[in-house]
């Protein structure tokens, strides 16, 4: 059954109830920075705070109507949409309008740049493009570029002369469902992700994935229609949205905050009365510490109701676990652990009655299998360590349009996850290390990779080694190690100053001048590095705790 039929059933039965919230807590204004990077400016605590809402009877015809529109354009089975939105109102009935074509769905990071745009749209073979307001300069400058995305649909205010706007085109169009036969092995969304080298590669999930992902996440947490379900993280990850559907199974209601705030986080939660919240660690870490400080104080909002926090995208410290139980004590509490290639949430996860075992991802999720295995792919014995590789019905399809990368990861049913782990006696899997070399910081995946071939342009730079350094708020930074030409000097002012050219959030935040060492091959001996480097670390992150 694909999900565009519970949306369906929940317009029936649920019709005139509020499904979806939206709250923008003040005027976020947005600007290009340049072609490379787009900032998000956090409104003044001062401004009056913007909320919008639709019913699923709502939710459900804007999606029918956005159907129609694509298929009046040739927008068809096989084909493939993109969304490059900010989060909004309208990003979900747009993301079911697509599937309710039969077309593919293309949800991509809105902090891609404008080549990074390019060659996801190049790779994924989108036939169309929506996107927001906050990307008109990125778009604008590849538009001449990807001649095969001949429908680009603009929301918000001012539609470029290179775009249509979806707010007149859907105004004047049928509400009727379309009627398009979909099946469970059809395929349904691609989602982007990247390994160690950078590179992103498209996921293709078919519609069984995504509702197993429903089936999952419902499983685990228990949703009822009347549970209410704030979700902060972007919709374009499979994170955040995967998530809500454990609520969109039930007919329950969401909440999407526009802002992280601890203050913003907490009024929404007592103004819409959630019961839910999947939170970050920063995110947690954020709100203990303004309670700490004095900033903010519980009894000022009303948080009785809200039930359960669950925390994934990173390991999760236990101290921040132990420190958030004796703020909430009635909180449940859990954690998930999945990939894109495993469509998202929970095919490991701790479970809510597994508290004591804080600090393990848990076990297999609902309907999920889990193993721990040596190279030659022989499982291992408790407690030893090897790559951790999961089966269940939300495995892609494969990387699209490249076998050879779908091969090496899966084998025989199997998805190998690149993920080093060891279970315990109990069967609680801990994971130990990454095969990879993503550093998580804050929810985020960051490519060393990238930022290690911008630094050696400067002339300065013989050498340089991006790692990962640990960190109490968010998990880890990155840490540029870089080795100077001889006779040359340079400064971590300089080093900071060159590298205002990258995004923000790729920007090392840590600057060590010290020799890279490679082994014979030519590869740099990362796992040297963060030996050397991150035992100071540690012990500070330990002190702080």
């Amino acid at each position: 059954m694909p999900i565009t039929e519970i949306l369906a059933k929940n317009a029936k039965e649920y019709g005139n109830e509020v499904c979806l919230v939206e709250i923008t807590p003040g005027e976020i204004k947005r600007r290009e920075i340049t072609w490379k990077e787009y900032e998000l400016v956090e409104p003044e605590p001062s401004r009056m705070s913007r909320r919008r809402e639709i019913t699923w009877r709502q939710f459900n015809d804007t999606a029918n109507r956005f159907a129609n529109i694509l298929l009046e354009r040739g927008i068809k089975k096989g084909k493939k949409v993109a969304i490059l939105l900010m989060n909004s109102l309208e990003w979900l009935p747009i993301y079911f309008g697509i599937l309710r074509t039969g077309a593919i769905v293309v949800p991509l990071n809105y902090r891609y740049t404008a080549d990074e745009i390019q060659y996801c749209l190049d790779l994924a073979e989108v036939d169309a493009l929506v996107f927001g307001s906050e990307f008109i300069g990125r778009i604008e400058l590849i538009a001449d570029r990807i001649p095969h995305v001949r429908e680009r649909i603009y929301v918000g205010e001012g539609c470029p002369s290179f775009a249509e706007s979806y707010h007149e085109l859907i105004a004047y169009i049928s509400d009727a469902d379309p009627g398009i036969p979909i099946t469970d092995e059809d395929d349904a969304a691609i989602y982007f992700s990247s390994g160690t080298t950078g590179f992103p590669k498209a996921i293709l999930h078919s519609h069984l994935s995504l509702l197993s992902s429903c089936r999952t996440e419902q499983n685990h947490h228990s949703q009822k229609h009347e549970d209410i379900f704030l979700c902060i993280p972007p919709l374009y990850h499979t994170g955040a949205k995967m998530h809500w559907f454990g609520s969109f199974l039930v007919g329950g209601k969401a909440v999407l905050l526009r802002g992280v705030k601890p203050e913003w986080i907490l009024k929404a939660v007592s103004q819409e009365k959630v019961t839910i919240v999947w939170l970050l660690v920063p995110w947690a870490q954020d709100i203990l510490d303004a309670f700490d400080r004095g900033e903010i104080r519980k009894e000022d909002y009303q948080l009785d109701q809200w039930r359960l926090m669950h925390i994934g995208a990173q390991p999760v410290p236990p101290s921040l676990i132990r420190r958030w139980k004796a703020c909430f004590p009635h909180h449940d509490y859990d954690t998930n652990y999945g990939l894109s290639e495993s469509i998202g949430p929970g095919c490991v996860h701790l479970g809510v009655e597994n508290i004591h075992k804080v600090g393990a991802i848990g076990k297999p999720g609902f309907g999920w299998e889990a193993d721990i295995v040596d190279p030659n792919g022989n499982s291992l014995p408790q407690g030893e360590i090897g790559e951790l590789i999961v089966r269940g019905p939300g495995l892609m399809k494969c990387y699209y349009r490249d076998p050879g990368a779908t091969d090496a990861v899966l084998k025989n049913g199997w998805l190998f996850t690149g993920d080093m782990a060891k279970k315990d006696e109990e069967g609680f899997i801990y994971l130990v290390d990454r095969k990879k070399d993503v550093i998580i910081t804050g929810g985020e995946n960051i490519y060393p990779v990238q930022i290690e071939d911008f630094l050696r342009a400067h002339d300065a730079i013989k050498d340089v080694a991006v790692i990962g350094l640990p960190d109490v708020r968010l998990g880890e930074i990155t840490a540029a190690v870089i080795e100077i030409k001889p006779d040359h000097q340079l400064t971590e002012e300089e080093v900071n100053r060159f590298c205002e050219a990258l995004p923000r959030y790729k920007r090392p935040k840590k600057v060590i001048f010290d020799s890279v060492p490679r082994n014979p091959t030519g590869k740099i001996e990362k796992p040297l590095l963060r030996k050397k480097f991150c035992a100071e670390d540690l012990v500070k992150m330990q002190t702080e705790k």
